[in-house]
């Protein structure tokens, strides 16, 4: 059966060729073993145990519909309206489990948005992208690949088109095209788990125009091909990682996971052919970009969800801590946290339920509804956030240090000063105040509050879309059947 364990997965990485990372000014030798990145490891490596855990299995894995096998359902692409619910219950269940951003969705919708962007490319030019697509995923099913989707990049001048920057590095491009494959060359941003993947599948950023052809470029590269380069992203209180005795673990917040974003370069990267799955077919990459940023913005409503449920569970546990949980208006604002988390779960849902299989055969969600979710998520986490740090009060960002913990002296002055309600373990109440910390102000925001407003395209370009969806003349035409008016 084709299903790594999260240990066969760390493996998996440590057999890879070095790769070139930066981090912190320092050139990284050993990724898999640097506090920083392995927390961002072990969330991926979640997305792997739980496919094999019975508690789990059905909601983790999925029926190939191109070999039959079971796969990680992170490999799959969705059959039904019931694969695309089943998404976003497994995103959901992943958040609450590691608390931040586990790194696989990216590359999930990725598969999907390009298996259908190929059947339409060849039904338009009598290519055959789609046929290398499928053996494409079908080896990813295989191998159970974590695939990092590679689309965002740095822009430059957003003002100009990609063929009119002054330096055309700031979108990834063809460089030189051979008998056998592309050269290609530029960086992609923000990106989500690069490091920790096994593979970039890599997408076009925009719709583009036909003096953008050499913009047009869709293809997979392993993450250890040469030329690439990482530079792992600086995220608020990262340092705390490197502190590794088991008192200074507190101040981390969520010692064990971690999330992870790169700006990745390519310097002539080489793509051979049977890797290239669009090579300048302008007029369908808005086509790619549409469908990927639905299904995009279709998992906010589950990962964000899962993670804002511990924000909930963060708000009790430090209420009860403080002795005031049973406070009126303490359990009202836990009711507002929930009708939101909710709120962006039923959105998530809906869109699902609302999915339409594709000429290509796997099933799209409704993408009206899945820009109507993530408009949502650009709020709502901020102001879960925004209460659960009202319930706190501000010792989560004026608390001593963990190290004030190790000194026999000052532990006694930290746990008499910052006890809680009567019976609550004083050390306790410290962590969970870290935890609040992280996850509103540290590393977890940047997979929760940062990542709500701009993951997945930024709230404008959501506005976009549903201005372009929401049908207007048409509901303009039912007001005046009603009032009897007649043009």
């Amino acid at each position: 059966m084709p299903l790594m364990t999260g240990k066969e997965y760390r493996d998996s990485l440590r057999k890879r060729k070095p790769l070139t990372i930066f981090l912190h000014g320092e050139k990284i030798e050993n990724p898999t073993e640097h506090p920083i990145i392995k927390a961002s490891i072990n969330s991926v490596a979640l997305t792997y145990d739980f496919a094999s855990d019975p508690q789990y299995r059905d909601v983790m894995t999925a029926k190939s519909s191109l070999t039959g096998n079971t796969i990680n359902r992170f490999c799959h692409l969705h059959q039904s309206t019931d694969d695309l619910q089943n998404k976003v219950r497994m995103l959901r269940l992943l958040g609450q489990k590691c608390g931040t951003c586990f790194q696989r969705c990216v590359g999930m919708d990725a598969l999907n948005a390009v298996f259908i962007t190929t059947y339409e490319i060849d039904q338009t030019h009598g290519t055959d992208y789609h046929d290398r697509f499928t053996e494409y995923v079908k080896l990813a099913e295989k191998k159970d690949w974590t695939i990092d989707g590679a689309m965002t990049d740095p822009k430059g001048d957003r003002s100009k088109r990609p063929s009119e920057q002054r330096d055309p590095d700031v979108y990834v491009h063809v460089v030189e095209r051979r008998k056998d494959g592309v050269v290609i060359r530029g960086a992609k941003a923000h990106q989500t788990g690069a490091i920790n993947s096994h593979e970039h599948l890599i997408m076009p950023t925009a719709s583009l125009q036909s003096e953008d052809r050499d913009y047009a470029i869709c293809c997979a590269v392993p993450s250890d091909s040469p030329g690439i380069t990482y530079y792992y992203g600086r995220q608020s209180s990262d340092m705390r990682r490197l502190d590794e005795s088991t008192e200074g673990d507190i101040d981390c917040g969520n010692p064990i996971y971690g999330g992870q974003e790169c700006l990745v370069v390519y310097d002539n990267v080489f793509v051979p052919n049977d890797r290239i799955f669009m090579n300048g077919e302008t007029e369908l990459c808005g086509r790619l970009v549409e469908s990927f940023a639905a299904y995009h913005r279709q998992s906010y409503g589950g990962c964000k969800v899962g993670v804002g449920d511990v924000l909930i569970g963060a708000a009790a546990t430090i209420a009860e801590y403080n002795g005031v949980l049973q406070a009126s208006h303490i359990r009202e604002k836990l009711t507002e946290m929930t009708h939101l988390n909710e709120t962006l779960y039923s959105c998530g849902m809906a869109c699902s339920a609302c999915g339409t299989k594709t000429p290509a055969g796997n099933y799209l969600v409704d993408i009206l509804l899945a820009n109507v979710c993530k408009q949502n998520v650009t709020r709502f986490p901020f102001e879960i956030a925004r209460i659960l740090q009202d319930i706190a009060g501000g010792l989560f960002v004026t608390c001593p240090s963990a190290r004030e913990l190790r000194n026999p002296q000052t532990r006694k002055v930290i746990e008499k000063y910052l006890a809680g309600a009567e019976g609550v373990d004083t050390v306790n109440r410290i962590k969970m105040l870290r935890l609040i910390e992280n996850l509103t102000l540290g590393r977890a925001a940047v997979g929760y509050l940062a990542e709500s407003m701009h993951g997945a395209g930024s709230p404008q370009a959501q506005r976009i879309m549903i201005h372009r969806l929401s049908n207007i003349e048409e509901k303009k035409k039912m007001a005046k059947q009603l009032a009897q008016i007649e043009e």
